[in-house]
């Protein structure tokens, strides 16, 4: 039987893919495996930046697998470590995730690419939230999304499951770039390789703030900056890597970041 998720690693970087023909579906033994990977992604300091995609050239993932749902998976059943898809509720996770989106996002699918921290996307990409019209919730989606892109925008998806393009979805803003379909993966990689060269305590640190000031005052988060009292930021400043920034800004080189 096919393994409905492939990885793969090189250069500090892991590739997963979602491999469920026809619409590459996540039912509840694909999601724990899939939590299993992130786990172990987020867990490895050889790992620095993660991509996800979907395979083939129609579907990035159509989310909730309805079939499987109708043969006995429950709805609020056990998805795994990190919740649906192994990222909505994957905790301390301060590594940057890259979304290739390959076609057709709608669902749990488009709720994967929310819970990313950079989206790229094929001309034909489309998103949706269609879950309104099985009578269930985008659980997910209804938190996020309000607070992505306009309010409105946000309920029109949530309240009627209409379709958006690319180009609607990127002029919204919860899409990074629009790149050519042959060059989609080519161009995740070399986002992927940009970050994979950049400061993992750095990263970690504004994963974390960015995280835990979602749910607090500017003052409050600001604050437990200057205190250090963010794990990540007390870290980084202590760190080698700290001192190696100032360094070599002084000494006009470029850093080399050890992640310590």
């Amino acid at each position: 039987m096919q393994d409905p998720i492939r990885t793969r690693c090189d250069d500090g970087i892991l590739e997963v893919v979602v491999d469920r023909p026809k619409a590459n579906a996540i039912d509840l033994e694909t999601s724990r495996k899939m939590g299993l990977i992130f786990r172990d992604f987020r867990d490895n300091p050889d790992l620095r930046v993660a991509i996800v995609t979907g395979a083939g050239e129609k579907f990035f993932s159509a989310g909730w697998d309805l079939k499987a749902a109708a043969a006995g998976d429950a709805v609020d059943g056990d998805y795994g470590v990190g919740g649906f898809g192994g990222l909505q509720e994957l905790r301390d996770l301060n590594k940057p995730v890259i979304c290739a989106v390959n076609g057709i996002c709608c669902g749990g699918g488009l709720e994967i690419a929310l819970s990313a921290d950079l989206i790229i996307a094929a001309p034909h990409a489309t998103f949706a939230l269609p879950e309104i019209r099985s009578g269930t919730v985008a659980d997910a989606a209804s938190i996020k999304l309000p607070k992505r892109i306009p309010y409105h925008i946000a309920m029109d998806m949530l309240l009627t499951g209409r379709w958006l393009n690319v180009e609607e979805a990127h002029r919204w803003g919860f899409v990074n770039e629009i790149v050519v379909a042959d060059r989609l993966m080519d161009r995740a990689w070399e986002l992927a390789r940009l970050l994979a060269s950049g400061p993992p305590l750095v990263y970690a640190a504004i994963k974390e703030i960015v995280r835990e000031a979602e749910g607090t005052t500017f003052q409050t988060a600001m604050n437990k900056i200057t205190k250090r009292q963010f794990a990540t930021v007390d870290i980084l400043y202590s760190s080698e890597d700290q001192l190696e920034g100032a360094r070599a800004f002084a000494e006009k080189r470029a850093p080399i970041w050890k992640g310590k």
